[in-house]
């Protein structure tokens, strides 16, 4: 799987989710339960993982919804 975004904003997460969902994409959040390690402070960033196959269609998806610049590069 290749990483699309890195953020602790839970509601980027959430938006990016159905956005992978709604175009029936595969994904992974990665780090979701670092909060146990962390103490819930939201500290530890999450990470949005599409597989290799979907990494294209997954970019176009998030740069129309207006999220180009939470991407990582790669």
């Amino acid at each position: 799987m290749i990483e699309l975004v890195r953020t602790n904003d839970p509601i980027v997460i959430s938006f990016i989710e159905a956005l992978m969902r709604d175009a029936g994409l595969a994904f992974f959040v990665a780090d979701q339960n670092m909060s146990i390690m962390e103490g819930s402070l939201g500290v530890l960033p999450r990470r949005v993982l599409v597989a290799e196959d979907d990494v294209d269609e997954a970019r176009r998806i998030l740069i129309d919804a207006g999220f180009a610049a939470e991407m990582r590069d790669g």
